[in-house]
């Protein structure tokens, strides 16, 4: 047994069927009395209903969170914030509302409740990436990990299909990279896989049946446990690409992880080969790239970042991009090795 140091998270979680209903009593409970509901514009009318269940403890809704925080929309939100005297948040949504409330509890200090609607399990992390001058930075603080998260997997039964597979693949990469990461320990691996193979085995039903409500469950609770890992322990190449490739090319967060995460999978697959073994049982193949590509393939997610307006051209500059500041990985990077591997995830080859 190698020696290792574990911090569980304090973050409370609430799971089930309807478990939405119980948000004005979470917002007392929490001490406070006007939530800022938060939420994309696509998503306003869902997030009205919030409001509605708040009662006379909602502050009112913002409805302009957008993908990768950017901090100009954090800005706007502080200033509805002091204008509605809220004390907390309520964030409905995906990962793009979730950052927004990280961000408002990053700058306030303020209290948070997170509802997710997708798998990216940002929210139980304490971690923040947003986005400034075209660059995304990730900031890490206790502050930014919310107070409570309720899933009710009632909530993803109209996630649309193309979306909830990108999601998936999306949690599934924190538990990929999980596996072998340098400060691991025994029970982020055990969380790590299981999460994937929740996710492994909800994910094709739900793609047969959207509307699975068991399945559906299923993928939320996978989606909670690969979030828990990624916050629990430091991340490597894949997530450094996707980094560089949403903050400097903005390219949709979901889409770029389910296309990258083969190739960054195969990439440092001989240099942690003991490590990425339950991820190939999982799938019934040796290697661990090729099968998460299969799968992808299998669940009708991208696999081209050409397919999602990433130009050949930006290759050079990602790759630089993504070498400029030194991180720990596995497998020594270099800017050639970078190159070559966009080139192959700009293509939609197989690793």
């Amino acid at each position: 047994m190698r020696e290792f140091d574990y911090q569980g998270s304090p973050a409370r979680i609430r799971f089930g069927a309807g478990a939405r209903a119980g948000v004005a009593e979470a917002v007392e409970a929490l001490g406070c009395k006007r939530a800022l509901v938060l939420s994309t514009p696509q998503q306003a009318n869902d997030a009205g209903a919030i409001v509605n269940l708040l009662a006379d403890r909602a502050a009112g809704l913002f409805t302009q969170a957008t993908m990768h925080t950017p901090v100009e929309i954090t800005e706007q939100a502080l200033k509805a914030m002091r204008d509605n005297d809220a004390d907390c948040t309520v964030a409905f949504g995906g990962g793009s509302t979730t950052g927004l409330g990280k961000a408002i509890a990053y700058r306030l200090d303020t209290p948070q409740i997170v509802i997710p609607t997708t798998y990216a399990g940002s929210e139980v992390t304490p971690i923040l990436g947003q986005t400034q001058a075209g660059r995304k930075e990730t900031v890490r603080a206790a502050s930014i990990l919310p107070e409570l998260v309720i899933y009710d997997p009632e909530l993803t039964l109209s996630l649309p299909v193309p979306m909830t597979m990108t999601s998936g693949l999306n949690a599934m990469a924190h538990a990929a990279e999980a596996l072998y990461a340098r400060d691991r320990n025994p029970i982020s691996s055990l969380m790590a896989t299981e999460g994937l193979r929740a996710l492994a085995e909800a994910l094709p039903r739900i793609a047969m049946a959207p509307r699975d409500l068991s399945a559906r469950s299923d993928a939320l609770y996978g989606a909670w446990l690969c979030g828990t890992v990624l916050g629990t322990v430091g991340m490597s190449l894949h997530h450094k690409l996707c980094h560089v490739l949403g903050g400097a090319f903005d390219l949709p967060h979901a889409e770029t992880h389910a296309i990258v995460l083969p190739h960054a999978i195969a990439f440092n697959a001989a240099a942690a080969a003991d490590e990425l073994r339950p991820l190939s049982a999982i799938f019934g193949e040796t290697s661990p790239g090729a099968a998460i590509h299969g799968f992808a393939v299998k669940i009708g997610a991208p696999t081209a970042l050409r397919e999602i307006g990433f130009r050949e051209e930006d290759i050079g500059r990602a790759a630089e991009i993504a070498t400029a500041n030194p991180y720990w990985n596995p497998r020594e990077v270099t800017r050639a090795d970078i190159h070559a591997l966009l080139a192959a995830a700009w293509r939609g080859d197989a690793p």
